[in-house]
This record gives C-alpha cells, structure tokens and sequence, in this order.
C-alpha cells in the first residue's frame, strides 16, 4: 500500500500526460512557453484570484513573496510553529526576524489568539516592527482568515497565505489562494495538486505586487531581459511541468471529491477510536493528510503495529519549528499546543484512489492496534 498513490493517477491520465509532454518536445519553447501562461490563467480562474505568477518551487513562492512585500531587517514575520521548514526558513533569508505562535490544538492552524499576543508583545518591547504574517493552510484545512485578516487590519501588517497543503480548500466561496494581501503554493509531487517534479506558484489581486513577482522571478527583469531594474532571482515553472500540470488540473476537482469520501469514511470508522481532524462549519479541506492523534507514549508502537500489516504512515511534524536547530533563539510565544500535537500526530494513508476496502482495511488496523496499545485515546 501506498501512502500517497501517485501512479494510481498517473495511470489515470498517463496518455493526456504522455501528449502533452510530446507536444512541447515538439514545439521546443522548454522556458516560459505557452503552457506556462495557459496555466497561470487557469490556476487564477480556480482561485478566483486576478493574478498566478508560477515559479520553480514553493519555497521560491514564499521567498518572492516576501520580496515583493520588501520585508527585511527590522521586520517581524508573525508565523505557525508548526508546519514544514519552509515557511520559516524563507524569513531569516530577508533579514526580517521570525516570530513563532501557537497553533489551534483542534485544527492544527495558527492560533488567532496566540498571535495577538505576539503582536502585542513586539510592540510593547518597541525594538523590531510587526510587519507580516505567514499563516499556513495545514493538512489541507484553510486557517482562521476571517479572524487572521481582521487582526492583520487592526495590526496593519500585510498577510500571506501558505496554501502549499491547503490548495483545493476553501471558506465559503473563497478557495485557497485567494486569502491575504499575497498567497503561495507548491506543486510537490506528493501536493494535492503536485507535478512531476518541482513546482510553485504566487496568488494576488494586487496588480502592482503581481508586477513585482514577474520581475523577480527573472533576476529582476524589466523591459526585457538586459534590462534588470531589481535584484531577483531565477525561479520559473518549467513548460513540461506546466503542461503536466494542466492535465491534473482536468481532474482536480474530481480527485477533490473522492478525497472527500475517503475523509469520510476514515471519520465514520475512527471517530470514536481516536482523535480525528475536524472541518470547521463553512470550511472544506482538501485532505492533503488525514492526521489522527494517539497517545505520545504509544505512537512508535502504533506505527510499528501498523507497518507490519503493510500500513504505512507518516509523523508531520516531529519538531515544530521553534525547536528546530537552525531556528532556536527565534522569538516565540508559549508554544504548547505546537510541541504536543508534534509528539502526539500520525497521519494515515490519504489519496483519491484508496478503495473503500482499503480505507476499511486501514481502519479496522488502527483499531486493533490501538486497542492492543493499551490505553485509551
């Protein structure tokens, strides 16, 4: 069994795969060509956003975004302790300093409450200036935007979306990508909506930063390529990543939808055997993980128990990012929930083709484990 089943979906579309990669061997535009802004277009109308800037990855989206905003030395980015890497190590890279909060322990996002406190902590101490926030779309499930933005309003900082998981998701009508002053994604294989190989884009109604980001991912670019009016760098998508991305995009929404059965499922089987994620009212996921909590002093066991029945599963995130050796000294808020969920997480089997049977099988796996761990949840 496979914890995230890529080749069951390149089976699915490996012909439309197979021509479109033929298409641009044969065309021979290998940078920027047209399946790079026929992608952008698309991705935009998905979002619901005026522009998508694509770029390498989602690390580059991040860091492009930040330039875009000119955040540098002296700045605070506000971010969640918990979550990939990524979203921290793009801060330090600006100058600006990293200030971590923690996390809702219900739904694993940034916590409006803790950050409010860090707001209000830099302002009283008067040294640095609150500038930003990052808050990250995790495992699927959008943040707090209608409390994160009003906070960002009240604070006046710009806000940034990390929708590298969350990408698919949505609060009402709004998806993913469409939060905040600038928002990001990356097209990691194992991404809700992942190439094959590496891949980002940039998300913003702000025409003026959607100039910079295009810029930027250019080595600054203006006019024309000799004529370079900032310091960038060299992140574009490249046109088979594109094109590959565009037949996945054709069936994004449906592999949406049986990510949504597979939730379900796995919620009916195991809400009262453990502690499951939750969708808040109004909320969709996009089920990039399905992430369970079992008791911290158990979870290897757990693992160990379910891999020898050919269960895989994964631990995201063992070290939240305040404890992370290249980010200690970072400044911080009480990060509890951050450091309990870090010990506490397992996350299943999750992709749009697991079969019920399959889902089944998983489920009644946990169950037997966790009961033969001895101890409740």
């Amino acid at each position: 069994m496979q914890f995230i089943d890529l080749n069951a979906q390149l089976t699915r579309i490996r012909p439309q795969v197979d021509q479109a990669i033929a298409r641009v061997l044969n065309h021979g535009k290998f940078i920027s060509g047209p399946e790079v802004s026929e992608l952008e277009k698309k991705l935009a109308e998905f979002t619901g956003v005026k522009h998508c800037i694509s770029c390498a990855n989602g690390t580059d989206a991040l860091s492009l975004s930040l330039a875009a905003l000119n955040l540098g030395p002296g700045d605070v980015i506000f971010t969640t302790a918990f979550s990939f890497f990524a979203t921290a190590e793009v801060v330090p890279a600006t100058g600006a300093s990293v200030f971590f909060v923690d996390i809702d322990p219900l739904t694993y996002n940034l916590c409006p409450a803790s950050l409010e406190r860090a707001i209000k902590q830099v302002e009283a101490e008067a040294k640095l200036t609150p500038k930003a926030v990052i808050a990250v779309d995790l495992f699927g499930l959008p943040a707090n935007y209608p409390v994160i933005s009003q906070l960002c309003q009240t604070y006046q900082l710009r806000l940034i979306e990390d929708a590298a998981q969350g990408f698919g998701g949505a609060i009402g009508q709004q998806r993913s990508g469409g939060f905040g002053d600038i928002a990001t994604t990356s097209f990691f294989p194992a991404k809700p909506l992942g190439c094959l190989g590496d891949g980002g884009a940039i998300f913003t109604n702000d025409d003026a930063l959607a100039e910079v980001c295009r810029s930027l991912r250019i080595h600054g670019q203006g006019t024309d390529k000799y004529d370079n009016v900032r310091i960038g760098q060299n992140s574009r998508l490249d046109t088979i990543q594109a094109a590959i991305l565009l037949e996945k995009l054709a069936i994004f929404e449906d592999e949406l939808v049986s990510r949504q059965r597979v939730a379900q499922r796995y919620l009916m089987r195991l809400n009262d055997v453990v502690t499951c994620p939750i969708v808040p009212d109004g909320y969709y996921s996009a089920w990039a993980q399905f992430t369970i909590r079992v008791p911290a002093s158990r979870r290897q066991e757990i693992m160990q128990m379910l891999s020898v029945q050919d269960i895989p599963s994964m631990v995201y995130y063992a070290k939240p990012l305040h404890l992370q050796t290249a980010l200690l000294g970072s400044l911080q808020v009480d990060c509890t929930e951050a450091e309990i969920a870090s010990e506490s997480v397992l996350s299943l089997p999750m992709h749009p083709y697991l079969t019920d049977n399959e889902i089944d099988g998983i489920c009644q796996a946990v169950i037997q484990t966790v009961a033969k761990s001895g101890q409740q949840v």
